[in-house]
């Protein structure tokens, strides 16, 4: 008995040892089926998707790696990534195209009814609905119930200040690539260092104030549009670049040409007598002049068929403070026909304004230089015409002219640590001169509607008529100022141009630099000293001969050797 209940257990040990065998197998048969099927969907879905359409191998690339936030230079974000969903379609298990279209196109208004019953009527196994979706309408498409509708996930970039920066960073499309503006110049490096913010040289507290004053400026005076920025002297970064009229990034290519167009560094305008600026810098600096000499301002200059006269002509001989404080086009064209064309094309060159500038962004605009530089284009160039750059250019090079003669290339990149060497284009005596200059005019001259109480601004108007049907026309005017604050030792740059302003009740008709553009500087730079950190330089009151009207003589004095102007509003001599 013993032996054969023994048999009998080790039989049945030997039955299920073999059915325990066949349930493993058949588990590992059914496991590989599975992975078979997983495999084949794969190949079909996403390997096998028809590229053309867009498929889901394609939907992958496009939510792409995530980008590296874009923040100003306090830390505060302007560009950032968040996750999204993108909607598709397998057209082959939609039941009703047309019903679901019609349901798609209520939550989604943007969508074309007609254009989606034709996707979902297709033949392929793929095709995009929407891109990019919220949560809500995520949310709202499930409740669809369609079995032939689908999500992938996707990335939607975000830009929290809206048009506020919309022309220096851009923007990324909807396959995450930068499409303008820093997002593609940098679109390589912020796909590839995702975990990395790119810190810009914009501060959003000033780039704010311009954008608001040169919003209100461009409505108030009716001008096509606008551009201004704050430059660094020092360093060369850009606290602040504006065009108007704005875009907003968030909407991407879907504004106007208009207002994507980037007036501050793709536009380039004649500048006018901004321009000036460089001539008497190109003279002092050259020794031809210095500023006890000055020219014959009588009568209009003539060359060939051409006659240069002034816009308030003084009719008398001048000293080189007056030409420029009086923005003088007849001692400007004198003192650059002195010189000659080699020697204003050379000083030109300096400073960056015959080339185009090279800084962070693609939409760069080229200067339009004479074709033949002869004694006209000498005179022309001299007060501003003639010659076409960007409001970028024309500020980097007033840079120049007012931090000790270094010019830097103008950066949209936070800069740590000492500025970069940059190169010598002027002598520093000749720098200080012409940070007495610049003060002269606002103290006295054309651009006394730029003085904010406390920071001691220097700067230069200029009015430029723009070219129509080859003759200048004096109803189209580009109307800037160019300045920099505090004068003593300067820190920044300030520049704003409007395009085509017109004159007000006002400004008694009068759409000129000095009237538009000037007291626009001049209400930024009192709004931003605050924020500078720097200490506020009230002026003395000046006293009753500086304050004299220029018939009863200048109201400044200019030293024994010609090397200084001394004005009791500015005391850059002393130092």
């Amino acid at each position: 008995m013993t032996a054969v209940a023994d048999a009998a257990g080790a039989a049945a040990g030997r039955s299920l040892e073999t059915v325990r065998t066949r349930l493993i197998g058949g588990a590992a048969l059914f496991a590989l089926g599975f992975a078979v099927i997983a495999a084949r969907l794969v190949d079909v879905t996403v390997l096998r998707a028809d590229p053309e359409a867009g498929g889901p191998r394609g939907a992958l690339a496009a939510a792409g790696p995530q980008r590296a936030d874009i923040v100003d230079r306090n830390g505060e974000l302007i560009a950032a990534s968040a996750p999204a969903h993108a909607l598709y379609a397998d057209p082959r298990r939609v039941v009703d195209a047309e019903a679901t279209a019609i349901r798609l196109a209520a939550l989604l208004p943007d969508l074309d009814p007609g254009a989606t019953v034709r996707k979902l009527s297709s033949d392929r196994s793929f095709v995009w609905i929407r891109r990019l979706l919220t949560p809500r309408q995520v949310h709202a498409v499930n409740k669809l119930g369609e079995p032939g509708l689908a999500f992938l996930p996707a990335e939607r970039r975000l830009y929290p200040a809206s048009d506020l920066v919309g022309h220096p960073v851009g923007f990324a499309g909807i396959d995450n690539r930068g499409l303008a503006g820093i997002e593609a110049h940098f679109d390589e490096r912020l796909r590839a260092m995702p975990e990395t913010a790119l810190a810009l040289s914009i501060d959003l507290r000033f780039q704010h104030v311009v954008h608001d004053e040169v919003a209100r400026a461009a409505a108030r005076f009716s001008a096509k549009g606008a551009a201004a920025l704050i430059l660094d002297v020092a360093s060369g970064e850009l606290l602040s670049l504006v065009s108007i009229p704005a875009f907003d990034p968030n909407r991407g290519g879907a504004g106007d040409a208009d207002s994507r167009f980037n007036r501050a560094t793709l536009g380039i305008f004649e500048p006018g007598s901004t321009l000036k600026a460089f001539t008497v810098a190109m003279a002092l600096d050259s020794g031809s002049v210095t500023l006890a000499d000055g020219y014959d301002a009588t009568e209009p200059l003539r060359l060939a068929r051409f006659t240069i006269g002034d816009y308030h002509a003084e009719e008398r001989w001048l000293s080189v403070p007056e030409i420029f404080m009086y923005s003088s086009n007849i001692g400007s064209a004198k003192m650059a026909l002195d010189l000659g064309a080699d020697a204003q094309r050379e000083f030109l060159g300096r400073f960056g304004l015959l080339d185009a500038l090279s800084v962070e962004l693609p939409e760069i605009g080229r200067p339009l230089v004479p074709a033949r530089w002869g004694d006209i284009a000498v005179a022309t160039v001299a007060f501003g015409h003639g010659i076409a750059v960007s409001p970028l250019q024309l500020a980097a090079g007033v840079a120049a002219l007012v931090n000790g003669g270094v010019w830097r290339a103008p950066t949209l990149i936070a800069r740590h640590g000492p500025p970069p060497p940059g190169r010598r284009v002027l002598k520093e005596r000749t720098s200080r001169q012409m940070r007495q200059l610049f003060r002269l005019v606002v103290a006295h001259g054309t651009g006394s509607k730029a003085d904010a109480a406390g920071w001691r601004v220097g700067g230069k108007t200029g009015t430029a008529e723009k070219l129509t049907g080859g003759r200048y026309d004096r109803d189209r005017l580009v109307s800037s100022f160019v300045a920099a604050f505090p004068m003593d030792a300067p820190r920044y740059a300030v520049l704003v141009a409007l395009d085509e302003p017109k004159g007000t009740e006002e400004t008694f008709g009068y759409a000129t630099g000095g009237w538009t553009a000037a007291p626009t500087v001049g209400r930024i730079i009192e709004r931003i000293g605050p924020m500078t950190g720097l200490a506020p330089q009230f002026a003395p009151q000046l006293d009753d001969a500086d304050a004299a009207p220029p018939g009863d003589g200048p109201p400044f004095e200019i030293s024994p050797d010609g090397s200084e102007i001394r004005l009791a509003s500015f005391r850059s001599h002393e130092r």
